[in-house]
This record gives structure tokens, C-alpha cells and sequence, in this order.
């Protein structure tokens, strides 16, 4: 009838159409379908905060889980790695996982600074599940300040 519903095509009484119900039923599905699955990109890890100033740079990590003498730091001239390697909790045989969103296996995560480091100088604190960089710049490259004078 040109696109027009008669009173036979409504659905029955008490089965009315819900749009705000079929949506909730999709979003149900939808989140069993993909439950397990992130869409959502994984940040680096680890996470750090980074600062400068004219005599050197801090870089501290947050490496939660991760025992100190496991972390390998490497500096090379003006970058500086850190790897390490968490490893995943034991759970019994008949346990049945529920959510699992914290990380486990290998990690590095590199910094470029803006200058070189004096390696030889370099120091790592950890504390809390933060190791804390301290990078000195070598005397040689930081800058100096002249004066001017009347010729």
C-alpha cells in the first residue's frame, strides 16, 4: 500500500518495538563478541617522566612488578634504554582468569635527550617501583656563559 503499515503489519501487543532495548541487546552481544579483544592502542611502558635542565636530565620509569637487578640500562651518548622483563602471576590450574590488563614479557623503551651524557657519571635509584635516572652532561658540552666587553 505505497509504503504506508496498516494496523496487521504492527507487531503484536505487548511486543512493541523498543529501540533503546535493541540497543542494549546489540551492545550485549557485541561486548560478548569482543569482550577479550582492546581496541584502544597499548601505551608504552614503561611510563616515564622526562626533565631537563643545563647541567643534565632525569628520566624516572615506573617498572611495577620488575625487580631492580633486572633492569638493564644502557647509555649511549645521548639516548638511553631501559629493558626489562615482567613476568606474567602464576595462577593454579583450575583458576579461571576473569580480566587480565596488566602487561607481562619483555619490554625496552628508549629516550633521546637533547644533549650527550657523561656515562661515567650516570646514576639509577629505585624506589617503589620507580627507578629514577640521573643523566649528567659531560662539563665540556654544557654551555658557558661569556661576558662582553668594551674593546
Amino acid at each position: 500500500m505505497n509504503g504506508e503499515m496498516t494496523f496487521r503489519e504492527m507487531p503484536p501487543t505487548g511486543r512493541r518495538f523498543d529501540p533503546v532495548r535493541q540497543m542494549q541487546r546489540a551492545q550485549t552481544d557485541l561486548n560478548r563478541l569482543f569482550g577479550g579483544l582492546r581496541f584502544y592502542p597499548a601505551t608504552e611502558f614503561p611510563l616515564l617522566n622526562f626533565w631537563t635542565a643545563s647541567d643534565g636530565a632525569i628520566v624516572a620509569a615506573e617498572v611495577p612488578g620488575v625487580a631492580p637487578e633486572t633492569l638493564d640500562i644502557t647509555i649511549r651518548r645521548d639516548a638511553v634504554t631501559v629493558r626489562g622483563n615482567r613476568l606474567p602471576e602464576t595462577v593454579d590450574d583450575g583458576t579461571v582468569v576473569q580480566r587480565q590488563e596488566r602487561t607481562h614479557g619483555p619490554f625496552a623503551r628508549t629516550v633521546v635527550l637533547p644533549f650527550l651524557v657523561d656515562a661515567d657519571k650516570a646514576s639509577a635509584k629505585f624506589e617503589r617501583g620507580i627507578v629514577t635516572l640521573t643523566l649528567p652532561r659531560p662539563e665540556d658540552d654544557k654551555p658557558h656563559q661569556i661576558k662582553v666587553t668594551r674593546s
